[in-house]
């Protein structure tokens, strides 16, 4: 049975600090992540349900959690660009099929 090995407390009181703080960023960065996807995920949802309104009016409140997170380093500014860019052309060809 292969466990981990158990973490070791930090001695110095710079190191203990830097554990606690360690957890905090941990859990904001955790919940910024989980928000972006989320809001990639509805703008998605929405053009496979073929909902134009819904779809844009998703996608613009999504490119304003994208560009904050991504410039807070959370992921990769690529990495929006490119999500922003693919989400853009599905719901450009929405709204062109449904025109």
């Amino acid at each position: 049975m292969a466990t981990k090995p158990k973490k070791k407390n930090p001695r110095l009181a710079s190191g203990r600090k830097r554990a606690r703080q360690d957890v905090k960023l941990n859990a904001a960065n955790s919940s910024l992540r989980s928000k972006y996807r989320t809001s990639v995920k509805n703008v998605e949802k929405a053009v496979l349900a073929g909902d134009k309104t819904k779809a844009t009016e998703l996608f613009a409140k999504m490119q304003g959690v994208v560009d904050t997170i991504a410039d807070k380093g959370i992921f990769h500014k690529n990495k929006a660009a490119r999500d922003k860019s693919r989400l853009a052309a599905k719901v450009k060809a929405l709204a062109t099929a449904a025109a």
